[in-house]
């Protein structure tokens, strides 16, 4: 192989790189899912494709947005920086945007007073806890402050979220879940077939 063809083949590797890096900062971005917080619309070992520019333009340095154009929507899935511990994603349901009031009566989700419509949620504890005990079950009501959002898993009794942690802000918002593009299963030792390409809502 000639000196120039060397040249040309490290120039390609290095543009293509520069490329995926581009993409991945402000684009699409792959996430694998880690625990069953999200059971049954996303299970352990999913792979997902996030819009990352969904919501705006994202500063690949810092935790915020060079340009946010769009407000999240009531009841998307979205990946966030987790307030706690700004080193881990979290992917979560959005349950209640700035302005709402968002209240739990013995496991039910109250948005301005009204029911939500919850047919992706999950139960796994027929246990309902007072709030004196835990926030899980009976929490708030609280309203929503400007520049935040409240989550909740849909496997409501084993998620972690923002009834014990509090609100996301918005600008730790990094994109909205769109597609499984992988399952494996390591229960099983498989791929989920059925879940592939699957969109998610």
């Amino acid at each position: 192989m000639t000196q120039g063809k060397i040249a040309e083949w490290v120039k390609s590797i290095i543009i293509a790189l520069v490329l995926a890096l581009f993409i991945r900062a402000f684009f699409v971005q792959a996430y694998k899912i880690p625990s069953g917080s999200m059971i049954p619309t996303l299970l352990v070992g999913d792979y997902l494709l996030v819009n990352k520019i969904v919501f705006g333009i994202r500063n690949p340095i810092k935790d915020d947005f060079l340009y946010r154009w769009k407000m999240p929507e009531r009841q998307e899935i979205v990946v966030f920086t987790y307030p706690v511990d700004k080193k881990l994603d979290f992917i979560k349901r959005v349950i209640g945007l700035p302005g709402d009031t968002v209240e739990i009566v013995n496991k039910k989700v109250f948005v301005n007073g009204k029911p939500l419509k919850e047919p992706y949620v999950q139960y796994t504890d027929k246990e309902v806890y007072p709030k004196e005990i835990s926030p899980r079950d009976n929490f708030g009501p609280v309203k929503v402050p400007e520049g935040q959002i409240f989550v909740l898993g849909d496997n409501r009794d084993q998620s972690y979220d923002s009834r014990f942690w509090g609100f996301v802000p918005l600008h730790s918002l990094k994109g909205k879940a769109l597609i499984i593009y992988f399952s494996w299963d390591s229960e099983n030792g498989g791929i989920r077939f059925k879940r592939l390409g699957k969109l998610i809502n």
